[in-house]
């Protein structure tokens, strides 16, 4: 798919909220600040949406095309897009306890084998746990190519739908069941965390909104110009419904909110992610400076920041003559410069290699990979 200005600039907003959010490790940007820090977890759910679009969008057009789906393929190209830099950061988390931005870690297995997310005991081991969402997204990757290529054989609107009702409804009924299992029981243990924000299971409503809008755009292309063809009525409506979800995650830890907070909030950031791959609405129309780059390099920065930010906040701030609010263009400063070493000197060269070695003629590709 060609480079998006609109895309870019999504996935940029997406990786700063996130930022914003995890300064409550360092005490936070304080209460002025609390309307941006508040709701920044859900940059996740915006980075949920364009991976099921793009990867989506990448798969679906071969099959759609006829062409046989390659997995050896899609997950050499998948592996060598993760491991470097995500392996680089396990091995700074696991040799250097100082570094770490809480003390105590998971295994490394648990991060090696993207179990985390299942397995984690929150309550004493935070270090390096904003891993889970890679461990969700690895799982995605894991089991939509094949779900497609079923699909693909013989499509069917009615089942697609079928389909997309049974994992919504499905999701929305697992988390209710589970949030007054525990709501009755209050076992001593971040029940929130552990058994609804961080499973895979509870948390497919951004990708699988992000899927719809590829087999719209792949399957449907007329539908899809149509929808195009009005991206602010879009925006207006996503950033509607997004807020109609922030409004219900005012407990984020609720039961309304994580019944049926999910899919309102993915339904949004979809409507989103549609506005902005047109360039012919204000998402989509301008490269903002600075977006590009942000998003190009979000995947580190998303790995890193955490590290760099306790860096900052416990070796360099107390040297420094400056406080509160002051303070965080120095943090912002250090976290861009070492998420981009990360880009630059580990994941960039993996994806070279990657190339170069997929021109090898035994790698050639029979499917569109994922970039």
């Amino acid at each position: 798919m060609t480079r998006l200005p609109g895309l870019d600039l999504l996935r940029s907003i997406a990786i700063v909220w996130v930022m914003c959010f995890h300064t409550f490790l360092i005490g936070g940007l304080g209460p002025d600040w609390a309307w941006l820090t508040r709701f920044g977890w859900a940059g996740v759910d915006i980075f949920f949406v364009l991976s099921g679009f793009l990867i989506g969008s990448q798969l679906l057009q071969g099959l759609q095309r006829g062409e046989p789906l390659s997995l050896r393929d899609f997950y050499w190209r998948r592996a060598w897009r993760i491991l470097p830099a995500f392996g680089v950061t396990l091995a700074v988390y696991l040799a250097f306890p100082l570094l770490r931005e809480e003390p105590n870690i998971e295994a490394w297995w648990q991060f090696a084998s993207f179990t985390l997310n299942l397995l984690i005991d929150y309550g004493q081991n935070q270090a390096f746990s904003h891993a889970w969402s890679l461990c969700v997204e690895e799982h995605f990757y894991l089991v939509f190519p094949l779900l497609a290529a079923w699909m693909a054989r013989r499509p069917s609107v009615p089942r697609f739908i079928g389909l997309c009702a049974l994992l919504v409804l499905g999701g929305i009924a697992l988390r209710t069941g589970v949030w007054l299992h525990n709501d009755a029981l209050q076992p001593q243990r971040p029940w929130f965390i552990e058994d609804i924000y961080y499973p895979t299971w509870m948390r497919l409503d951004g990708l699988l909104m992000g899927v719809v809008l590829a087999v719209v755009r792949v399957y449907r292309p007329g539908r899809w110009a149509q929808l195009q063809a009005r991206p602010n009525v879009l925006a207006a409506a996503g950033l509607a419904l997004a807020g109609l979800a922030l409004l219900l995650f005012r407990n984020r830890t609720g039961l309304a909110a994580n019944a049926v907070g999910w899919p309102v909030l993915s339904a949004g950031f979809a409507l989103l992610v549609l506005a902005a791959s047109s360039r012919e609405g204000l998402l989509g129309r301008w490269a903002l400076p600075g977006a590009s780059w942000l998003a190009a390099i979000s995947y580190s920065l998303y790995l890193s920041h955490k590290l760099a930010m306790h860096a900052v906040h416990t070796w360099l701030a107390p040297a420094l003559p400056l406080q509160g609010v002051a303070l965080f263009p120095v943090y912002a400063a250090v976290i861009l410069a070492v998420g981009a070493a990360l880009h630059y000197l580990v994941e960039r060269p993996g994806l070279m290699l990657r190339d170069r070695l997929g021109r090898r003629p035994a790698a050639t590709h029979t499917a569109p990979g994922a970039a």
